[in-house]
């Protein structure tokens, strides 16, 4: 068995232009592996490539250039086992408005090659939410419901690697944490690798192992969620004084805010001064304190530090 779920090296895609309208290169060469049995992320700005990596892993998309395994599947190689190792929840509701939930588990297990009797379409129903829809036109779900069902017509051939294409754009917040258990289980309890783009940074700081930050169709960044936080050694110190400050603290390498009600916030970068230099700054400002607090970074500010400079 491979160590790691998914394996890319020199991922590249380039797009032809249409008349006089250049070339676009979509992914400029992308090296990039998912350990097994991790909740990876997979974020960027619009544009970034994101789409483009999915489409490649999923088979819908033919790379210009590079190499692509998954499962330990060459996808040029072994196309067949490298796309059943793989199911994909698109963000398009991409569903036939003519077949029942039911009846669209069952074209997509017989399309994977599933043997009748080792199908789980009722299994799947109920993990996702739909039994009692069973038998209910697509055409008459709503939106939400259809998102449960992509993800039901994902799992049909027990993949060993999910991907979810923003799984949570635009749905509501029963429906995202309805969707959140069932990766999580699927995590856990089957082993199942999980690969999640997402605009939603603080969903991918609570849901993920490991991120890669894509930008402009190369990667820029990929670590554990908890490095890539520390390579931000950017704090803010949060005071409510006592009472109105006539002065505010004056020191090289703090930058000062007021806030609403006269709350001060001090930001100082970790390696360059020391927490207990910021409060005797502000002791020496005459400063007496109430009440002190620390501001971490989040993901938010990894993401736009990396990114920086990029176009939606």
């Amino acid at each position: 068995m491979a160590e790691d779920a998914i394996r890319i090296e020199g991922l590249k895609k380039t797009y032809g232009g249409q008349g006089k309208a250049p070339a676009k290169e979509a992914l400029k060469g992308i090296d990039l592996d998912v350990p097994q049995g991790s909740v990876f992320g997979l974020l960027g700005p619009n544009g970034a490539g994101k789409s483009t990596l999915i489409n490649i892993l999923a088979g819908l998309v033919v790379k210009t250039e590079g190499r692509v395994s998954i499962w330990g599947f060459d996808q040029d190689k072994n196309p067949r086992q490298s796309r059943a190792s793989i199911g994909v929840m698109p963000q398009e509701l991409n569903l036939d408005p003519f077949f029942t939930p039911r009846g669209a588990l069952e074209v997509q297990a017989g399309l994977y090659g599933v043997p009748k009797g080792q199908r789980r379409s009722d299994e799947i129903l109920e993990m996702i939410g739909l039994s009692d829809k069973a038998e209910a036109y697509a055409r008459t779900l709503s939106g939400g419901m259809r998102r449960r069902l992509l993800l039901g017509k994902a799992l049909v051939h027990r993949p060993h690697i999910l991907v979810l294409d923003e799984p949570t754009a635009g749905v509501d917040i029963e429906l995202r944490q309805m969707l959140w258990e069932n990766v999580r289980r699927l995590n856990r309890e089957e082993g199942m690798t999980i690969i999640l783009t997402t605009h939603y940074l603080e969903e991918a700081e609570e849901m993920c192992d490991e991120i890669a930050i894509i930008n402009q169709g190369e990667l820029v960044a990929r670590d554990t969620t908890r490095n890539l936080l520390g390579e931000l050694d950017a704090r803010t110190m949060v005071i409510e004084p006592e009472e109105t400050p006539e002065r505010l603290p004056d020191m090289a390498g703090i930058e000062v805010e007021t806030r609403e009600g006269g709350v001060l916030a001090l930001t100082y970068h970790a390696r360059e001064t020391r927490a207990e230099e910021v409060l005797d700054a502000v002791r020496q400002a005459g400063i007496r304190i109430s009440d002190v607090r620390t501001e971490q970074p989040d993901l938010e500010d990894v993401f736009l530090a990396l990114t920086k400079g990029a176009h939606g």
